[in-house]
């Protein structure tokens, strides 16, 4: 017998807010029939391709640790660089760019959310099979 990953868990201090601005980068939605709302101290989000959700969980704690969660993310469509640019879009701040790391047309760039959150950014599917 295995496991499976149930859901994503994000400690974070305000559950709502995360969530949405995760939402906006993952074009993830609500939980049908269970909407988030502002006050909420749990807020999941799901994908609406593959099901996997993310719970965004409000802790107590003043100081969270630095490095609670770590995504990397993958495009869709189109590429690393034009996903980088609509993140920065988005308020995520560049924490470390390291594109060409491995080669040309290789690496990631890492971003932070607003609580500090990192996450990278990769390049697509499209990218590496054209590679």
């Amino acid at each position: 017998m295995t496991s499976f990953v149930a859901h994503t868990t994000v400690d974070c201090h305000d559950a709502y807010e995360l969530s949405e601005w995760w939402k906006q980068l993952l074009g993830y939605a609500d939980v049908e029939g269970d909407p988030n709302e502002p006050g909420h101290e749990e807020c999941m989000i799901l994908d609406p391709d593959t099901g996997h959700a993310i719970l965004f969980i409000e802790v107590p704690d003043a100081e969270l640790p630095a490095k609670r969660i770590h995504f990397d993310l993958r495009p869709r469509q189109g590429t690393r660089d034009a996903e980088i640019e609509r993140v920065r879009g988005l308020g995520a701040v560049e924490v470390d760019d390291q594109r060409g790391q491995y080669g040309p047309g290789t690496g990631w760039v890492v971003f932070a959310d607003p609580e500090g959150n990192q996450f990278c950014i990769l390049r697509s599917q499209e990218e590496i099979d054209a590679s």
